[in-house]
């Protein structure tokens, strides 16, 4: 595993982590197409991308750092073949040795399904262990899909 700091990513690159993303989080938040990406990546300021490589090269993983109302914010995916082996709390501990305090969202419950038809399990367990705090009054109920807002601080 390799984790490389890009400020910006290529074409390839942005389908690959595209259809990562597809595959992983709940069908509510799929891209019709990379530009659908795209246009998420261009509202964001500040971007810092780390991608995360296996040992035949191929990307499994992707972290953005980025600004949004004067607060740092942070969104992952990791391939579900890398997940429970230690990839995305490397991606996180990539992020925390760069920043003081950062934010995300995270899906409440498991009550999801990825575009696959594969229920989607909420990640909150996940980001508690790697010294996350959930911030239960801050909520998105955003097109039918329940977030919390979590943030880590140095």
């Amino acid at each position: 595993m390799r984790i490389e700091r890009v400020p910006d990513l290529t074409a390839q690159q942005k389908e690959i982590i595209t259809r990562l993303w597809n595959a992983e989080y709940p069908e509510s938040l799929k891209y019709e197409s990379v530009e659908g990406f795209e246009a998420f990546l261009n509202k964001q300021t500040n971007r810092l991308h780390f991608l995360l490589f296996d040992e035949t090269d191929e990307i499994r993983g992707w972290l953005m750092t980025f600004t949004r109302e004067s607060e740092r914010w942070f969104s992952v995916i990791v391939d579900g073949k890398c997940q429970k082996k230690g990839f995305g709390t490397a991606l996180l501990n990539e992020i925390k040795s760069r920043e003081t305090n950062i934010n995300g969202w995270v899906v409440a419950h498991d009550g999801y399904f990825k575009s696959g038809g594969e229920k989607y399990l909420s990640p909150l367990g996940f980001y508690r262990k790697n010294g996350f705090t959930l911030l239960q009054n801050e909520t998105l109920e955003n097109s039918g899909l329940d977030a919390m807002k979590i943030n880590w601080t140095r």
